[in-house]
């Protein structure tokens, strides 16, 4: 036992995925290879028997696909959904494999079963060729660092195993592969059903001298990527028992470390070196990438989760700016401007897209320009963050150089990114400080400065109102400003429509100039729809908690219809004004606004008074 637990520990593990179209055979494929190892046991098999029999889709034949797919309901639909993880193991190798579905809804379960893999198994019904997710897939791969790739053209049995089938879609997918570059790619001809080629080579298909699909998957090389990199280490926990004792957790993600060996903790930069290296089995002078460990420091440093130990002289870059390719995965398009969350690793800080540089065609891999990312595609972007991080360049790493976006009010992962490298214009642009501060123009002015953010249907009495406030601020001695929306737009913000993407920027930018000129000390009244929640939580970001004072004029659409001062609603109902928010692009209102009125039911001048008794009560004035 002794003896073949040691051919366990030395025995390769390999985890590769399964992708591909709708319905090419990819949880067959995964059943059989399972049942050719000896993988099911015998209660599992006669259960196999009985649902074939009862409602497989192979005939007569047993149905592999049910040893994969995971639930009752799943197998009713005659569909998979999730990442299903399945492991086996031959006299040669270990293997994790991902079972991802085809359909077009879930591309973000093939990327997610994709970032961790080393080998991929594009699959190919041999009667269809090379179909739209085929092509979406192979890129996916491609972006995820995978450098090996099976081109398993299937269910050869249903074209008589006919050998100028395979050389076509061969060809067809050499000529497409050409432009993704990344992988070295085998192709195999194969029936997962029958088995051709599988386990065991095929009598039907002896014009294929290459080899079965296990042994392909026992003998490719499984050297790790990053073992020749510089040593990376992110911090995942900070290990402090007691006082005595101060440990740094987590997995080598590159490169290797010694005892003594001089590094370097980014992001703030500071140097130290290794004084003990601890792993489950004990104390070691040496560890790899890819093994867990907690290391101790010569000397005591401010780390905490997230930051990263590393070669002194060969450290990660450190930047609030960086080039990506994203995979959006939201049904919502990804909106330029925006604010989401980026976490790479253990770090998080906010995050935007500033630019698309261009949406990737997976027909062709040709770029196309786009205002927006829709959903499954791929965009090349620039993203700047709120905070500086640690990183390496996806190439190099994949774990240091990959990171996922999340959407801030729901807290869903909306997308997938891959660093290409940081910008150079973040290492040229710095902070200049300024001796005279918000704080003393504030006080020059016996004022506290802030934004008072007016937001509403168009027609609600924004403008109005805050144009009554000014007045009376100013009376009072007030220092104010007052950023309308339709004024806005003669000048700054003349360039931009009312897409989704457009308001996104628009309010960007007028988030910006809003900061500045609270910096500057005045009381700024802000007067724009700003229909989304997400766009107003940034504003409120950009300055300190008391300094953003969200003010709801709560105006019902039919008032506001009736209204329509400039008739825009009666535009916006003939279909001549598109994307008006309240008919045809919506408007989210604030769930806990600062002030709260109810403009149908007292006059602008009342509601001015309201705002006026609000600031006073804050001492804001």
């Amino acid at each position: 036992m002794a003896v073949r637990d040691d051919q366990a520990r030395e025995k390769g593990l390999l985890r590769f995925l399964t992708c591909g179209s709708v319905d090419d055979g990819k949880s067959t494929l995964i059943g059989h290879l399972l049942f050719d190892c000896n993988e099911v046991s015998e209660d599992t098999l006669a259960r196999l028997h009985s649902q074939s029999e009862a409602g497989g889709r192979a005939g007569a034949s047993l149905d592999y696909s049910l040893l994969v797919d995971g639930l009752m309901a799943e197998r009713e639909q005659g569909i998979t959904i999730d990442v299903a993880y399945r492991y086996f193991s031959t006299q040669k190798r270990k293997f994790i494999v991902a079972d991802t579905p085809g359909h077009e809804q879930y591309t973000r379960n093939m990327a997610t079963g994709a970032s961790n893999s080393d080998l991929a198994i594009l699959l190919v019904d041999a009667r269809k060729g090379l179909q739209i997710q085929t092509k979406r897939h192979s890129k996916i791969v491609s972006l995820m660092g995978i450098r090996h790739l099976v081109l398993a053209v299937n269910k050869m049995d249903l074209v008589d195993y006919d050998q100028t089938v395979f050389d076509t879609i061969v060809h067809d997918y050499a000529e497409f592969a050409q432009k993704l570059g990344a992988c070295a790619v085998q192709a195999i001809p194969l029936s997962a059903l029958n088995g051709d080629n599988l386990s065991t080579r095929s009598a039907a298909m002896d014009w294929f001298d290459g080899p079965t699909l296990r042994e392909h998957l026992e003998g490719v090389d499984l050297t790790p990527a990053n073992t020749g990199g510089a040593f990376r280490l992110p911090v995942q926990l900070v290990n402090r028992p007691d006082d005595s004792f101060r440990g740094y957790c987590g997995t080598l993600s590159a490169g290797s470390v010694r005892v003594g060996d001089a590094v370097r903790i980014g992001p703030t930069g500071e140097m130290s070196s290794i004084d003990s290296i601890l792993t489950p089995d004990g104390q070691v002078n040496k560890a790899s990438a890819g093994e867990a460990v907690t290391v101790t420091l010569a000397d005591e440093r401010d780390i905490s989760r997230g930051n990263v130990i590393a070669a002194a002289d060969d450290p990660p870059p450190v930047s609030d700016q960086f080039a990506a390719h994203v995979i959006w995965m939201h049904q919502k398009p990804l909106l330029p401007g925006r604010q989401l969350q980026l976490r790479l690793g253990a770090q998080s800080v906010n995050a935007a897209v500033t630019k698309l540089k261009y949406v990737i065609n997976y027909e062709d891999n040709s770029h196309n320009a786009g205002k927006v990312l829709g959903f499954n595609e791929t965009g090349y972007c620039n993203l700047a963050l709120d905070h500086p991080v640690v990183f390496d360049t996806f190439e190099n790493n994949r774990d240091m150089g990959s990171f996922i976006l999340v959407d801030k009010l729901s807290n869903e992962t909306v997308g997938a990114g891959m660093i290409a490298f940081g910008l150079r214009r973040a290492d040229n642009v710095h902070w200049q400080a300024m001796d005279v501060d918000k704080n003393a123009r504030a006080a020059l002015k016996g004022q506290k400065p802030c934004i008072l953010w007016f937001t509403g249907l168009s027609g609600s009495g924004k403008s109005t109102i805050a144009n009554l406030l000014e007045k009376r601020l100013l009376a009072r001695g007030g220092h104010t400003y007052l950023l309308d929306g339709d004024n806005v737009r003669h000048g700054l913000n003349r360039d931009l429509g009312f897409t989704d993407a457009d308001r996104v920027e628009n309010i960007r930018r007028i988030s910006e100039v809003s900061k500045l000129m609270v910096d500057a000390g005045l009381l700024v009244m802000v007067s724009f729809i700003s229909p989304f929640r997400s766009e107003r939580d940034m504003a409120r970001q950009m300055v300190e908690g008391d300094e953003f004072v969200e003010v709801f004029v709560d105006t019902p659409l039919d008032v506001c219809e009736a209204r329509d001062v400039k008739g825009l609603y009666k535009k916006a109902r003939a279909g001549e004004i598109k994307n008006f928010t309240g008919i045809d692009s919506p408007y989210e209102a604030p769930k806990n606004p600062e002030i709260h009125l109810q403009a149908g039911e007292k006059t602008p001048e009342e509601l001015a008074e309201v705002v006026f008794a609000e600031l006073e009560a804050r001492g804001i004035v």
